[in-house]
């Protein structure tokens, strides 16, 4: 019996390894922690139930045989975040590139099954190359499921991406289906298709950084919600966020313990706002100061600047915020602002968390650009997010 216990520790330390030891500490090089840290630091100390481990792949083709990782480049099992449980898988780039195979992507599956069964938020650490080509069309239908599983998953409970490195192809997809992706500057990248292809294809040169990093995606495209200097970072903010909101569709958000007054008086807001109507001020400060502690979680906070959303609590309790924000473009909306406030408040409606609008808006903004980009489309969708809601 020793014999066979003696045995399984040894696998699990080879499981551990990941990629092994070398390609480990390339990925510290780079900046970046492994699967396994990463996990170590969003779950509470000691809470993380790995499924899983040995499973490997099962592909022959192009010498694959002879490389069979336990684990098959991805960590998944569940945990608590200060002690309410989630669900998470961390792909491991020091196996096969963190490449999904049919195996990989069946792992993923197992735990968003379990998830949305058991109503706990699903958090994904995606740092991978895409499909792993040797298994062709395998690899594929391994992320038609995972996709399935974000569809049905959709408004019931909560899920989060995190992209910690390079991801390409289908490995973008996925978490562009979750409710928040989050990246870390300067390590994570996502693209349809990398700077070589598009060199090739329409001879344009261009960085991967350009194309597909933490700056373009959380300022140009509204892709990205957020970006954090490094993984400790963002690890920590994710269990932030975390703490905002519910487990799924059918229960509350949690209650915090506060220690605001309740009957507190913020004598500054009686002059935040000018009595010149041109003049601008600062919505941000009004939203902090009315918020528990002046804690504001901004979701999307680089991109259309002129509108603000986030998460505050009040006596504890989650609210979301939408607020115009004076200071850009005097508030008005546009296509961007209202494809970025109708997107939140269609996320807070689907978990039941209360809305608190302020509003101080000259109305839409002029113009052939909006209405060539079709501002009468996008801003229907935040009257069509706010109708939903009521």
């Amino acid at each position: 019996m020793k014999d066979i216990l003696d045995e399984l520790e040894q696998r699990r330390g080879i499981a551990r390894l990941g990629g092994g030891q070398k390609r480990i500490d390339a990925q510290h090089a780079k900046g970046k922690l492994t699967a396994r840290e990463r996990i170590a630091l969003l779950l509470d100390d000691d809470s993380f139930e790995e499924f899983d481990m040995f499973v490997a792949h099962r592909c022959t083709e192009f010498g694959m045989e002879a490389q069979r990782p336990y684990g098959d480049g991805v960590v998944t099992g569940w945990g608590t975040i200060n002690g309410r449980q989630v669900y998470v898988f961390s792909q491991d780039f020091t196996v096969l590139g963190g490449s999904l195979s049919e195996t990989h992507g069946k792992k993923i599956c197992k735990i968003m099954d379990m998830a949305i069964q058991n109503g706990a938020p699903v958090i994904g650490l995606n740092d991978s190359g895409g499909a792993r080509i040797q298994e062709g069309v395998d690899s594929l239908a391994g992320y038609a499921e995972v996709f399935q599983r974000n569809i049905m998953a959709s408004g019931v409970i909560p899920q989060i991406s995190v992209i910690m490195g390079p991801c390409a192809g289908g490995a973008v997809y996925s978490p562009a289906m979750t409710d928040f992706i989050f990246m870390v500057k300067d390590t994570s990248y996502m693209f349809v298709t990398g700077p070589d292809v598009v060199k090739t294809v329409t001879n344009e040169v261009v960085t991967a950084e350009e194309l597909g990093g933490a700056s373009t995606h959380t300022r140009k495209s509204s892709v990205a919600d957020g970006a954090f200097e490094n993984d400790v970072e963002a690890l920590t903010e994710i269990r932030r966020l975390v703490d905002f909101l519910p487990q799924n569709n059918r229960a509350l958000p949690p209650v915090r313990p506060f220690f605001d007054d309740t009957n507190r008086i913020e004598p500054s807001l009686d002059t935040l706002v000018p009595k010149n109507p041109n003049t601008p001020y600062d919505m941000k400060e009004l939203v902090t100061k009315i918020a528990d502690e002046g804690d504001f979680y901004e979701i999307q906070a680089d991109y259309a600047k002129n509108i603000i959303t986030g998460f505050i609590r009040l006596e504890g309790r989650t609210v979301g915020v939408v607020a115009n924000q004076p200071m850009v473009l005097a508030g008005c909306l546009d296509i961007d602002s209202s494809r970025k406030a109708a997107r939140f408040v269609r996320f807070c409606d689907a978990f039941e968390i209360p809305i608190l609008t302020f509003v101080d808006v000259p109305g839409f903004l002029p113009g052939t650009g909006q209405e060539y980009g079709g501002v009468i489309k996008h801003g229907a969708k935040l009257l069509f997010a706010y109708g939903e809601a009521t």
